[in-house]
């Protein structure tokens, strides 16, 4: 079910998500390598002169006639019908050629060339069908493509006072969205985003996805209760959902009050990193179904409100991240992975992930994965209204806000920065 966003000093780096400028690299260079494979039939034309040569200057005759197909059956699967016929033709006459000036009997020679004419026009229709076929996947990948801008809107570098960055990447080799989905938009009651993950692949998933950010995007705007959102998504999805379908997905909010909301409907729990570089996973206070699910479990999701200072980042995921194994079946450790590479530009934390995942598995991905980072810049990176948040977030704030915090084992850390001790977040009402 192969995006990242920054901000700050230095030069801008390129944004992960838009695939824009790739796109637009490789229309360009397939319409290239079209024209020339149309145009320029070079490498089938070099094989039958060199058959040509070695039957002319060897003298054997008929021995080497026969192999003249091999140029126009290369032909359709690099040129054109037109580009077929051409090395064809070319073939035919030099065959004709050889085979006189051999005196090759007139039977096995039109045998030969009888031969060479068939392969030339089954190759030339070959060719025909694949260039239909390549116009018809080319017109699929640019609908997808629209699909996924239309779905997955591109997030912005920044999103109310937080600096972005995101990365999606679809399981299926040829397809640009698929069953996860992700959303961070502002709203009057501040900024709100959800991770999710739909039950299932394919058509239907991206359908079911689709009305889950649907409804989310309308319900962030309309419901000031961060809880009321997810009630919304729960009664749509009650509604259209088949009775084994379901969504895990997480719905968090930042009200502006140095504090951060978090909903999880049986979604793999969020990580924070405190500006320390300590990485805090948040569980959920009571455990609750997925989304589409809340019917026949008569259980509700509760709200969990955590302190979030400046320094502080959030990653939403789904489990095509954690679920991802090597080839000695383990899971991908994704807290140590963020603590290695967190540093204060998420597009840079993000990309090293991603690369890094993509190794733990040996290069492509078995499922959808989505990664959504959002960090709360500081004062002495001179964001705006950094100041009103920080008071904002120490008046909110309890008096002990890291009482309680349970640590879990520390793992020894090969990064050059420090040593970041892995916690959990106690369960808040």
């Amino acid at each position: 079910m192969t995006q990242a966003r920054a901000h700050g000093g230095g030069p801008r780096p390129t944004r992960t998500f838009n695939r824009r400028p790739a796109c637009l690299r490789d229309a360009v260079r397939g319409r290239l390598a079209g024209r020339l494979g149309v145009g320029a039939p070079a490498l089938p034309v070099l094989i039958v002169s060199v058959i040509v040569f070695v039957a002319f200057f060897g003298g054997a005759g008929m021995i080497w006639l026969p192999l003249l197909v091999a140029g126009p059956a290369l032909a359709a699967s690099t040129n054109g019908p037109h580009g077929v016929l051409c090395v064809g033709l070319f073939a035919t006459a030099l065959g004709t050629a050889l085979g006189l000036r051999d005196d090759v009997p007139s039977s096995e020679l039109a045998a030969v060339l009888s031969a060479l004419v068939a392969v030339t026009l089954a190759s030339a229709l070959a060719s025909a069908l694949r260039g239909r076929r390549e116009r018809v996947l080319a017109a699929v990948r640019s609908v997808a493509e629209a699909a996924q801008h239309a779905l997955l809107k591109p997030v912005p570098d920044t999103v109310g006072p937080f600096r972005v960055a995101v990365r999606y990447s679809a399981a299926a080799a040829e397809a640009r969205i698929g069953g996860d989905l992700y959303a961070l938009i502002p709203t009057p009651f501040g900024v709100r985003m959800i991770v999710g993950d739909v039950r299932g692949k394919g058509l239907p998933a991206v359908g079911t996805a689709a009305l889950v950010l649907g409804v989310f995007r309308e319900a962030a705007y309309d419901e000031p209760d961060l809880l009321s959102v997810v009630d919304r998504i729960e009664r749509s999805l009650a509604r259209n959902l088949g009775h084994d379908d379901f969504v895990t997905a997480v719905v968090a909010g930042y009200p502006g009050t140095g504090q951060v909301e978090v909903v999880n409907c049986g979604h793999a729990p969020p990580l924070l990193v405190r500006g320390c570089g300590s990485v805090l996973a948040v569980e959920p206070t009571l455990p609750a179904p997925p989304l589409g699910l809340r019917a026949l479990s008569g259980e509700a999701p509760g709200l969990q409100v955590l302190p979030f200072a400046d320094g502080d980042q959030l990653l939403l995921y789904t489990d095509g991240v954690t679920e991802a194994r090597n080839q000695s079946r383990e899971f991908y450790p994704l807290a140590e992975g963020l603590a290695r590479h967190v540093c204060e530009e998420p597009a840079r934390t993000l990309t090293a992930l991603h690369d890094e995942l993509l190794t733990h598995v040996g290069g492509r991905l078995h499922d959808d994965a989505a990664l959504l980072l959002l960090r709360k810049p500081g004062l002495s990176e001179g964001g705006e209204g950094a100041h009103a948040r920080l008071s904002g977030a120490a008046l909110s704030q309890p008096p002990d806000a890291s009482a309680g915090v349970r640590r879990l084992p520390s793992a020894s850390r090969s990064h050059a920065r420090a040593s970041v001790t892995s916690r959990r977040v106690p369960p808040t009402g």
